[in-house]
């Protein structure tokens, strides 16, 4: 159980924390105020942008995946 527990963190330190700030430096908001955001909305909605906020995770990930990939062309 503490490989899983390992693997949950590792997650969330690598991938998820990235969200706040990149939304932040998107839109022009405070990271602060998007964290608690997030934060209120989880505590009133029973946990619905939890799935919002990791869905953008995994979509950041994508895209930072694709843009390292060489064109076609290139090979």
């Amino acid at each position: 159980m503490n490989h899983l527990t390992d693997k949950i963190l590792q997650f969330f330190e690598s991938y998820a924390f990235g969200v706040c700030t990149h939304l932040g430096e998107k839109l022009g908001i405070a990271t602060s105020s998007i964290r608690l955001f997030f934060i209120y909305a989880s505590f009133l909605t029973v946990g619905s942008p939890v799935i919002i906020y990791l869905s953008i995770a995994f979509v950041m990930n994508m895209r930072k995946h694709l843009r390292k990939r060489k064109p076609v062309w290139d090979y």
